[in-house]
């Protein structure tokens, strides 16, 4: 255990040298988030109820949470590092040492989220103190505290599902085109672009039995209590059966791939 708290600290290292840029990047960020804010502003100015059952603070809140979230849980270069390491043959000294490269690889995730988050903090606080009237709590202590679960998990999830598709560097020259395919579905049916509930309820039971909701948007729903009860258990239910999916597969790919896997040179 001490080997993997001292990849965590590598990581810190690591990732304080980009600090400047992360915070850049955070606040940056920002700006679009902004237009779309004022976008709905301005839906909601010509209606006299609200859409998809989100009033104009519902949908403010969701989208800041949104950010939020995704500060948290997303995977920056983490796959492009991996498929790199596979090209140019340094996981061979994974090969060789006691180390778990998928433990290696976590450490290195979970610490260089840890450190955005940190950096995004001051940014992306001012921002949600400016929109602190639009900003919606949740409904009880059981909301947040399964949407704290539900994020954890979700951060869990999106590291597999790119673990795994890094891993295609095995047998891929270049696997950006399938992250990118990968990233579009995510962006759009993982609740980025807009609340999934928003779409005919045929559409989104349909999307609730793939993975991308709860790369994003089940967390949030969550905390904002729009999904409860049965529902809620059964949400997490699926999450955490789509994580130990992807943990699973990401375990077979790998066992496929370093039989396949060679190396040549010092």
């Amino acid at each position: 255990m001490q080997k993997y708290w001292h990849v965590i600290k590598i990581g810190f290292a690591n990732t304080l040298v980009y600090r400047v840029n992360f915070f850049a990047r955070a606040a940056f960020s920002l700006i679009p988030l902004l237009a779309t804010i004022y976008l709905w502003r301005a839906v909601y100015r010509g209606q006299s109820a609200g859409v998809g059952g989100y009033s104009l603070a519902g949908m403010t809140s969701y989208y800041l949470l949104v950010t939020m979230v995704d500060t948290l849980t997303a995977v920056n270069e983490d796959d492009w590092q991996i498929a790199a390491d596979i090209k140019d043959g340094n996981i061979s000294q994974f090969l060789l040492k006691p180390i778990n490269y998928l433990g290696y690889r976590l450490c290195l995730f979970v610490s260089g989220r840890m450190i955005f988050t940190a950096v995004s903090l001051l940014p992306v606080g001012l921002f949600v103190f400016c929109m602190r009237r639009y900003v919606v709590a949740p409904p009880d202590g059981m909301a947040l505290g399964c949407a704290a679960l539900a994020t954890v998990l979700t951060g869990l999830l999106q590291f597999f599902m790119s673990y795994t598709m890094a891993l295609a560097a095995f047998w891929l020259l270049e696997v950006s085109t399938l992250i990118f395919i990968v990233f579009a579905f995510e962006y759009i049916a993982g609740g980025h672009l807009f609340p999934l509930n928003i779409l005919p309820p045929a559409v989104e039971a349909a999307l609730n039995f793939t993975p991308f909701p709860y790369l994003l948007y089940f967390p949030v729903s969550v905390y904002l209590g729009q999904v409860k009860g049965a529902a809620l258990w059964k949400g997490l239910g699926m999450e955490a059966g789509w994580t130990l999916v992807f943990y699973l597969l990401a375990l077979a790919v790998w066992e496929r791939g370093i039989r396949k896997y060679s190396a040549v040179g010092g």
